[in-house]
């Protein structure tokens, strides 16, 4: 039958790759590919394997390699922090007797007038092709991650950094002339006066002071050194051959720092690869893209839609890695500029980093969600210690802005030391549990970290008059940016949602891990905070008193809308018009002062409201006006067309992760316990289907609507359990082989470990 091929051919139309040497044959219409290459960096063609990166651009006469490596970090400490009256509480007592500036002197100004810590480039390599004219075709594959790039004389690149490998490869063919690489290093010292730290557009290199580094040159290869704070210091080496019309090269970048553990040299590692060479190499990277995509699919009418889906899946699979750095602000795409990143190109925990996870968990790439909890788990002690030494408590919490060793950077206090940042950051380890189920991971990590949060949060937190907990002061990122009013003395709709569904999952975990004692513990504690402050107008506030009312970039008063969904469309009618009132104040009050991210954020949450037509129009504004041709995101609108009064480009990733996100859940969700298949797609989309997404519970689903009507739904649970679907045929009329299944407005199925079950329309 028709619909049966969806599943197998989904994934085999991406990769339909020519046998041979032939490597450029992707059609499946979600390419990149320009008639010229950029000529800046953040229009480049982006490649990366989570450790390593690069941006294929030109610059003047030159091809750009512009070279990156996800832990090059100046880590020199923030001094300013490290002062022993530098307290919650002392924060709080300048708070309420009017002298907050001291505060702001503290926190908030070193870190706009520091460059250090930050995120740091690499190099670049650049080859002369002035002799060839301009390319007049670029084109990278997103089904391979290959780049080629052709110039009207024959020439050709084929370019990818290694999906395994710690290293990148170039071939150059048809060449008639020596286009050797060169490596460029940033100029990272400079007698010429340096210019002030600028957060958004990043501060002149030179501000860091290091040595110019070394470039030694031998035969076809070349090595650049260069030495940073505190001993660190990194390499890159390339190594290239030439043979006949082509040139063929390898390079890479290594690290070390004093305290770091040892690893080989770059030297070492293009040594090791080179032999292998680009043939082979690109043969066992092809088969890790190809697993890749086999994880996931979709086919939508939206082609724009469809299209920004699979750029952002190739630049999730490009920037995560189980074993390396999580993503960044920039993630493996560290600005060529002469400049710092945008932010320092930091972790930030109010929004960034989150966001740029959401899409892991349905689309089924848990296994590159790994990073970040596994980073987070390594930090534990220094954040743990952080939680001590600030807020003078036990338990756990996270500085809201942190160096890649976990270490706080300061910034606006009310975010960077927020008192909620590590429970937002334990709804990845609730996340990674539900759609795991691995038990292993709930008994060690995911109920560990809760626990010491609900801790932390316990013993910070006071009591009001009338008995209920309250923070001493609290904020809403990032409500009055970063002035005294950006703290409020009752508990923010931010923080509460966060601290209630903190200890609403404490309790569910250690039920589920059967400490009852511990779970009735929880559930006390919860119950003397306080419900939501509602306004009768305009829904969800801010804080108590204190509505929503101007246009803002970060929806953090509707945290408990989404993305904790602890308000949800399936409580019903009271929930809904809850949910309604807050989103149509939103939207009623302009975008003038969104980012791209907001809307990528809005559509998740109209998704959850079951309202495909506004979640579609949403995220194609998104994917048209906040993103640069490359597809990166870049915060300000592009086209002047009234969306937003941010104009400007700093390009950070949680907007197009988030967006991805948004397209999954308007194709399944399934946070209620009960699975809803194409719960918020438009009326007009007759005709869609999925392959591989993933729900809570993990199970694995794929299904297709033809006609407007749901005709298969396949199911494979990983670790068994009971799946709940809302019945997605009409008149509940269905057939399937399974015996034992119970269906009416919700088909109830029992299934075995690995066991596959297939409901078609009959």
């Amino acid at each position: 039958m028709k619909h049966t091929l969806f599943l197998i051919a989904i994934t085999t139309l991406l990769f339909s790759c020519k046998s041979g040497d032939d490597y450029t044959s992707s059609t499946s219409g979600h390419d990149l590919k320009f008639n010229a290459l950029a000529s800046r960096w953040d229009e480049a063609i982006p490649q990366g394997n989570g450790m390593l990166g690069t941006l294929i651009w030109q610059k003047g006469d030159n091809l750009r390699f512009s070279l990156d490596r996800a832990d090059l970090w100046d880590l020199s400490p923030m001094h300013n922090l490290k002062s022993d009256k530098y307290k919650y509480n002392w924060v709080y007592d300048n708070w309420k007797n009017n002298t907050y500036k001291v505060v702001q002197e503290a926190f908030d100004n070193p870190y706009d007038k520091t460059a250090a810590p930050s995120k740091i480039p690499a190099a670049a390599l650049e080859f002369n092709v002035k002799n060839w004219g301009d390319a007049n075709s670029v084109h990278l594959s997103v089904d391979n991650a290959l780049c080629e790039v052709k110039w009207p004389g024959g020439e050709r690149l084929l370019a990818f950094v290694d999906a395994k490998e710690p290293v990148g490869w170039f071939r150059f063919e048809n060449v008639k002339d020596d286009i050797s690489p060169v490596i460029v290093p940033p100029v990272y010292n400079s007698e010429t006066e340096k210019e002030d730290v600028q957060a958004q557009s990043g501060a002149d290199l030179r501000r860091l002071g290091y040595p110019q580094g070394k470039i030694s040159k031998g035969t076809n290869e070349m090595t650049y050194e260069q030495e940073g704070w505190g001993g660190f210091k990194y390499l890159v080496h390339v190594t290239w051959e030439k043979k006949g019309n082509t040139i063929e090269g390898c390079w890479s970048i290594s690290s070390k720092f004093p305290k770091w553990e040892k690893s080989p040299s770059a030297i070492d590692v293009v040594n090791n690869h080179f032999p292998k060479g680009f043939n082979a190499s690109f043969k066992e990277h092809r088969e890790w893209w190809k697993g890749f995509w086999a994880k996931s699919s979709i086919n939508i009418p939206d082609s724009v839609l469809e299209r920004q889906w699979y750029l952002e899946q190739y630049k999730f699979g490009s920037a995560a890695r189980s074993n390396t750095p999580p993503i960044s602000l920039q993630a493996v795409w560290t600005a060529d500029n002469g400049k710092l990143p945008p932010w320092k190109g930091d972790f930030h925990h109010d929004l960034n980093t989150q966001l740029s996870y959401w899409p892991a968990y349905s689309g089924n790439h848990l296994d590159l969600e790994e990073g970040f909890i596994n980073w987070l788990w390594k930090h534990k002690k220094t954040f743990k210690k952080y939680t001590n030494s600030y807020f003078g408590t036990s338990g756990l919490n996270v500085p809201g802005v942190t160096t890649l060793e976990g270490d706080p950077m300061g910034g606006w206090i009310q975010y960077s030391f927020g008192p909620t940042v590590g429970a937002w950051l334990s709804h990845h380890f609730y996340m990674h549990w539900r759609y795991t189920m691995d038990r292993d991971f709930l008994q060690n990590r995911a109920y560990p970290w809760i626990k010491d949060v609900a801790t932390y949060l316990d013993e910070i937190a006071i009591k009001r008059a009338d008995g209920k907990r309250k923070l001493p002061i609290s904020s809403s990122p990032e409500i009055n940016n970063n002035s005294k009013d950006a703290w409020f003395g009752e508990t923010t709709n931010f923080d509460l949602a966060l601290i209630r569904w903190t200890y609403a999952k404490a309790a569910e975990l250690a039920d589920e891990l059967g400490n009852r004692d511990e779970a009735n513990h929880w559930r006390q504690i919860l119950n003397e905070w306080p419900d939501y402050a509602v306004d009768d107008k305009t829904g969800l506030m801010i804080a108590p008193g204190y509505p929503f009312l101007h246009s803002h970039r970060h929806f953090s008063h509707m945290m408990a809308i989404y993305p904790l969904t602890q308000i949800n469309w399936s409580q019903g009618e009271e929930a809904q018009q809850l949910i309604t009132k807050t989103v149509n104040n939103l939207t009623s009050l302009g975008s003038d002062w969104w980012t791209g991210y907001s809307f990528s954020w809005l559509g998740n949450i109209q998704a959850q409201m079951k309202d495909g037509d506004a979640a579609a129009k949403t995220l194609r504004i998104f994917a048209e006006n906040f993103c640069l041709p490359n597809s990166f995101h870049v915060n300000g609108e592009q086209h002047n067309r009234g969306f937003s009064k941010f104009k400007y480009r700093p390009f950070t990733l949680e907007g197009n992760f988030a967006f991805a996100s948004a397209i999954q859940e308007m194709l399944i969700q399934s946070n209620t316990g009960v699975v809803e298949i194409f719960p918020a797609i438009p009326e007009s989309w007759k005709d869609a289907s999925f392959n591989s997404l993933r729900t809570e519970g993990a199970f694995i689903i794929s299904a297709e609507k033809q006609k407007g009507k749901v005709i298969i739904v396949d199911i494979r649970s990983e670790k068994g359990g009971i799946i709940r679907i809302k019945n997605p045929f009409e008149n509940n009329d269905f057939i399937t082989h399974t015996k034992g299944i119970k269906s009416d407005d919700v088909i109830v199925i029992e299934m075995k470990e690995g066991q596959n079950v297939i409901l078609k329309k009959r």
